[in-house]
């Protein structure tokens, strides 16, 4: 029987829990099905349908163009060309005292074939032809780290969806904790052991615990999409990542020799190389373009031929007369002529032109050796602050563990003192809200180290694609 005085606080607790009841957390809903996908499910899918990789692809087809090109350069050029005339009327003064006109009609087939083949031209061709197998290079090197960026970036969104699900499965334990301890307090409130302000603050605590768990589902759906996101996959589409032991991630080697991984990072960095390669190319440009102060000399052969299938001369007084060929084809075996040549073109001076050109082909040879220094600089350093994460990883671990530990310790010790009415409810709220936060913090810790070896991985250019 609740007492009188008591009777309106029971109906306005009951009328809240009521209102509590109208808004569920969302883990009691019925769940959509989720694909679970494991990372190099998600890593795979990324690499196929990433249009960064797939432009990377088609720069080095295009510079595999370029090399072809390059290539053909050497090889002799060859062209033909045949003419056919069907009417060439022309007309001259058959004897000028007279002005008595001849008319000439003449129909006609021309054919010719022309080959050169340079011979020299200031080593241009050689430089052409090294510097684009170095642009391929370079481009085949932007290639392999668009796909080490992919995996990275995957794996990155990968872990966040881990944590994401670990920190929503610890809002959810709260507060179904919370709901167990709201009833137990209602329980006790109504047979007179738990006073009436401990029931509200508990059922705000529960309040409370249902918004950590919808802000924590909120984050795991953002978090889910933003892995859509990299693999471009259908928005609408529902996937998960699959489960990873944390033992496996607890493994991972506790020190790195800092001075090792940074040579090893310098010689394995894909962008690094193909940074390189493009100073190397930029350098071959400075060779070409001083190509142009020398001769160039070139070799020609040209085989020609010709025929008259129909030729006449009409003159006034004696009539047309028609010439009468051999037959098209044997005029133009007979007939066929060559010449071979060779020939030399050198510029004396061309208003500064080739001055310009090389000046301008070792300003930007200087701005690519620069750019490659910097890169090379700024992968020491990213490597150096990578590798301090990485260690302070573990130390993350070690601390969240050894305060999840006394956390938990804590908490039991409060539960049993406010069961007993020996601790009050804000003791009792503090210690299971520091329980909470240090689970979440353990979890944290744990796929944060996970987060920290991709890093290093990438940033050392050891990231594996599989």
């Amino acid at each position: 029987m609740i007492p009188p005085s008591k009777r309106k606080t029971h109906i306005f607790s009951l009328a809240l829990a009521g209102l509590l009841c109208m808004f569920p957390s969302s883990t009691s809903a019925v769940q959509k099905e989720l694909k679970p996908l494991s990372l190099r499910e998600c890593i795979r899918i990324a690499l196929e349908n990433s249009s960064a990789v797939m432009q990377a692809e088609h720069a080095v087809r295009l510079q595999g163009s370029d090399v072809l090109k390059s290539y053909g350069q050497f090889l002799p050029k060859v062209s033909t060309s045949a003419t056919y005339t069907p009417s060439s009327v022309s007309k001259a003064y058959a004897d000028p005292s007279s002005a008595t006109v001849a008319k000439t009609s003449i129909e006609s087939v021309d054919l010719s074939l022309t080959t050169s083949l340079n011979l020299f031209n200031g080593f241009r061709d050689y430089a052409a032809l090294q510097a684009a197998m170095k642009r391929k290079d370079a481009a085949g090197l932007s290639l392999d780290r668009a796909r080490q960026t992919i995996v990275y970036d995957v794996t990155q969104s990968y872990f966040r969806v881990l944590l994401d699900r670990e920190l929503l499965k610890i809002a959810s334990e709260n507060l179904s904790s919370s709901r167990d301890r709201l009833r137990l307090t209602k329980r006790q409130y109504e047979i007179g052991l738990k006073p009436v302000t401990d029931y509200y603050q508990q059922q705000a605590e529960t309040a409370t615990g249902e918004l950590d768990v919808i802000r924590a589902e909120n984050s795991l759906r953002g978090s889910r999409l933003e892995l859509l996101r990299r693999l471009r996959l259908d928005p609408a589409e529902e996937i998960d990542a699959a489960d990873i032991p944390k033992d496996s991630l607890l493994r991972l080697p506790r020190t790195v020799d800092r001075d090792r991984i940074v040579e090893r990072g310098l010689a394995k960095r894909k962008d690094l190389q193909s940074a390189e390669q493009a100073a190397r190319a930029a350098k071959w440009e400075v060779t070409r373009a001083a190509g142009q102060r020398y001769p160039t000399l070139d070799l020609s052969f040209i085989l020609a031929t010709g025929g008259n299938p129909y030729s006449s001369l009409d003159t006034p007084g004696t009539g047309e007369i028609v010439y009468d060929y051999p037959p098209l084809g044997e005029q133009l075996s007979d007939l066929a002529g060559y010449s071979l040549r060779l020939s030399m073109n050198w510029t004396i001076f061309d208003g500064f032109l080739t001055r310009h050109g090389i000046e301008q082909a070792r300003i930007n040879y200087l701005n690519e050796s620069l750019n490659t220094g910097d890169l090379e600089h700024d992968i020491a350093i990213d490597i150096n602050i990578a590798a301090d994460n990485y260690t302070a990883a573990f130390k993350q671990i070690e601390t969240s563990r050894q305060g999840l530990r006394a956390a938990g310790k804590a908490f039991e010790t409060v539960s049993r003192k406010y069961d007993l009415g020996a601790a009050s409810f804000v003791e009792a709220n503090a210690a299971r809200a520091a329980l909470v936060a240090a689970k979440a913090d353990y979890a944290q810790a744990v796929y944060n180290l996970a987060l920290q070896k991709n890093v290093l991985d990438f940033t050392t250019g050891t990231t594996t694609i599989e």
